[in-house]
């Protein structure tokens, strides 16, 4: 069956660092455009970032930007989210999300509703 999985997740300090992995089974994450979400507590499910098949484009959510970076291994059926300069704000479950087009449509590609899979989520905890 298609599957993702997030790992990664864990409780870290405000100023630090954490890499989160998004693994596809059942299905060629090759083809497909991949996001990562996050949602906290008594929050909406938010867009932080998308990334197209052949990684040729990326986006950001504005709160993120300069602060974590998405990438892909698709020799690998990965997907990576690495955060930086971690802030409380940051706090909540990450999930990745997948569709299969190969580009991305700036403004769409961070909807919840433009993704076919989704994983379970990663828990992401920072406080001091």
């Amino acid at each position: 069956q298609a599957q993702l999985v997030e790992s990664g997740g864990d409780l870290v300090q405000p100023g630090g660092s954490l890499r989160l992995s998004c693994a596809a089974s059942g299905f060629a994450l090759d083809t497909h455009s991949v996001a990562w979400f996050r949602q906290a507590p008594g929050k909406e499910r938010e867009g932080i970032s998308c990334i197209d098949s052949r990684s040729e484009s990326t986006y950001f959510r504005e709160s993120v930007k300069g602060r974590f970076a998405i990438s892909r291994d698709n020799a690998k059926n990965m997907v990576y989210l690495q955060m930086n300069t971690l802030k409380p704000e940051d706090t909540a479950v990450y999930y990745c999300a997948a569709r299969p087009r190969n580009t991305l449509i700036n403004g769409i590609c961070l909807s919840t509703g433009w993704y076919a899979y989704w994983g379970q989520g990663t828990q992401v905890t920072v406080s001091s």
